[in-house]
């Protein structure tokens, strides 16, 4: 719980910047690769939301522009100024650089620009990356950034946790292809999920195990023991991953499962081999708390994890929708009696419970889905 809270916490107070590293962004990359080598050929990749000297996004794109058969590479940068974290250090590469004037480096933000091999050197990569200062700060929501997106293919970043909502909505209404990373929390957000569910969005391939880890440079005093490794400069977080509506393998790849019968006898998870499925006392459809006890039979609706999405496979289930708050009632899901709420205080219309030991209780949040019929 830490760890999410440290999330949602930044995400109040604005104060995440975190920067991702390379080996992730490589990992999530090759995965799309691997489905189709040509995901980045011939595109024009905008890295908006971006610190260019120290981002690992504008450096992993300018070493493998040529591998990856780019047409040209932007990234902007944010005005320090413009940011609540202000600390900052002009690099030698911007100082040595004749184009370097004191005056605008704190309140303008700068482009860089790869297209072709400016040093003669007979590759392209990072060393032939030009850069000038924008006229404003940065901000993905003015007008010239704006234009850089209307001008990209596929739009590429890690943006402030606190505008991904402003930030995805701004990539959906150009109608952009995208990959980015957001709080896991943002598939519960209403214009989200709606996206997810119309096979217009979907979860990437996913970080290591779970586990992001983030370069951090600002105040480490609010994260609890364990998130923030001072060593490293590493925050650790469970509750990220990856955006997009590029395709990659593993969406494709359906969950091997087992049947119903055989999940009540043979099931790793205690409760599910000695109790069987719970029905929810509101709503049509079974409580299924672990992904991999998914019955591969049950004709019926089912309530999975949200970590579902993770192996979603969208030719093996049908997702039928959410159930928190209006969107569960949007569902039809039943009020509860009001005499219920004594025995547990944080019922809620539109959420799911079911009767245990006389007494009603409430899943995690869930997603209701049901198997595909076979054509």
């Amino acid at each position: 719980m830490a760890k999410n809270t440290n999330l949602g916490a930044a995400k109040a107070a604005k104060n995440d910047e975190f920067y991702t590293q390379y080996a992730d962004i490589q990992k999530e990359i090759n995965a799309y690769l691997e489905y189709n080598p040509d995901t980045f050929r011939d595109k024009t990749v905008l890295l908006p939301c971006d610190d260019p000297e120290w981002s690992n996004f504008t450096r992993f794109f300018a070493q493998n522009f040529e591998r990856l058969g780019l047409k040209r590479l932007i990234s902007t940068s944010y005005a320090v100024e413009s940011k609540r974290y202000k600390y900052y250090e002009p690099t030698l590469f911007e100082t040595e650089n004749p184009l370097f004037d004191i005056d605008k480096t704190r309140i303008k933000g700068k482009i860089f620009e790869l297209t072709h091999d400016t040093n003669q050197n007979g590759v392209i990569d990072i060393d032939d990356l030009q850069w000038h200062y924008l006229e404003g700060d940065g901000d993905f929501r003015s007008k010239e950034v704006c234009k850089l997106r209307d001008e990209a293919d596929i739009i590429v970043t890690n943006p402030p946790f606190s505008l991904f909502r402003e930030f995805l909505a701004w990539i959906i209404s150009a109608g952009k292809q995208f990959l980015i990373i957001g709080n896991r929390n943002g598939i519960t957000y209403k214009e989200v999920f709606s996206l997810i569910q119309a096979n217009e969005i979907w979860l990437g391939n996913g970080f290591e195990a779970g586990n992001a880890y983030f370069k951090f440079d600002g105040d480490t005093s609010g994260f609890a023991d364990g998130v923030y490794n001072p060593e490293t400069g590493l925050v650790k977080f469970r509750n990220c991953c990856w955006f997009t509506n590029l395709e990659h393998g593993r969406r494709h790849k359906p969950l091997s499962l087992m049947t119903m019968k055989d999940n009540i006898r043979f099931c790793k998870h205690k409760e599910i081999r000695e109790h069987g499925y719970i029905h929810y006392s509101n709503y049509d459809a079974i409580d299924v708390p672990y992904t991999d006890a998914i019955p591969r039979d049950y004709e019926g609706t089912m309530g999975v994890p949200i970590t579902f999405l993770d192996k979603y496979c969208p030719e093996q289930f049908i997702i039928i929708g959410q159930t928190q708050g209006d969107s569960g009632k949007e569902l039809g899901l039943i009020p509860f009696d009001r005499s219920l709420k004594k025995l547990n205080p944080s019922l809620r219309d539109g959420q799911l419970y079911y009767m245990q030991n006389g007494k009603p209780e409430k899943p995690y949040a869930r997603i209701l889905i049901r198997k595909k019929p076979t054509e």
